[in-house]
């Protein structure tokens, strides 16, 4: 089945605050789709509702076909992600944290898998270390290998190379592009870097209050709104008091 992703009138609210509100979006099949918005836009409820954590207040996720409230389990195993908000168990080492992780989803030959993620991601030398004594960005790449153990179709990435020195981050986006067309996931990409962003997204969606304001390929919102960069345009649209 082609991997796709579709958001259709996504809303949600907690008592009398609406979070995210008639969001709508496709991710297709070798496609990196950019969320972004100043904290508190909305995205990571939104990656909460495509994750099966946030139940929507109304609208519809399909996942490869399947609705995410119906297929949870079955899309489960389909998907995954990572997030510098959420930290793997830090008393076992690296590997034990893998091969864990490999359990959970039920991974076949999870030492070839867990091989080839050490290797491609630079791992060698923390594979037996604890994982809570490493620094932000070893633990950064410890997540996106527990985010790849079950060969996900699609990945969530919020802030996918926080911390990283800009060697390391350089590595990592490179990683994932070609981890892209070689698997032909899709991918929705969360991220404050709109460097990163311009270089792996090939279509963006910008948020404000829980609502999109813009939306384009990034070389065209630089265009619409006269600027120099994505920096520059995110900067004037979080800053406007008035939706697009």
């Amino acid at each position: 089945m082609v991997n796709s992703v579709e958001v259709i009138n996504l809303s949600k609210s907690f008592g009398k605050k609406d979070a995210v509100k008639k969001l709508n979006f496709r991710i297709n099949e070798n496609e990196v789709i950019g969320l972004l918005g100043p904290n508190g836009c909305g995205k990571t409820t939104t990656i909460g509702m495509l994750l099966g954590l946030l139940k929507p207040s109304d609208g519809q996720i399909n996942i490869n076909g399947m609705q995410i409230e119906k297929s949870r389990i079955n899309i489960l195993q389909k998907i995954n992600f990572i997030s510098p908000y959420i930290e793997l168990p830090k008393k076992l080492t690296v590997e034990q944290n893998l091969v864990v992780y490999g359990r959970l989803y039920s991974v076949k030959n999870i030492k070839s898998r867990i091989e080839y993620l050490v290797n491609t991601l630079r791992l060698e030398s923390l594979l037996k270390k604890i994982t809570g004594e490493l620094s932000s960005g070893q633990k950064n790449r410890v997540s996106l290998a527990k985010a790849l153990i079950n060969k996900p179709e699609v990945l969530f990435l919020d802030e996918p190379t926080a911390s990283l020195d800009p060697e390391v981050g350089d590595f990592v986006r490179t990683f994932l592009e070609n981890y892209k067309k070689e698997n032909k996931i899709s991918i929705l990409l969360a991220s404050h870097n709109m460097s990163e962003v311009t270089r792996l997204c090939s279509f963006v969606l910008m948020m404000k209050d829980g609502v999109v304001i813009d939306k384009g390929k990034p070389e065209d919102l630089i265009s619409k709104h006269g600027r120099q960069n994505l920096e520059e345009v995110f900067l004037k649209l979080s800053r406007s008091h008035n939706e697009i």
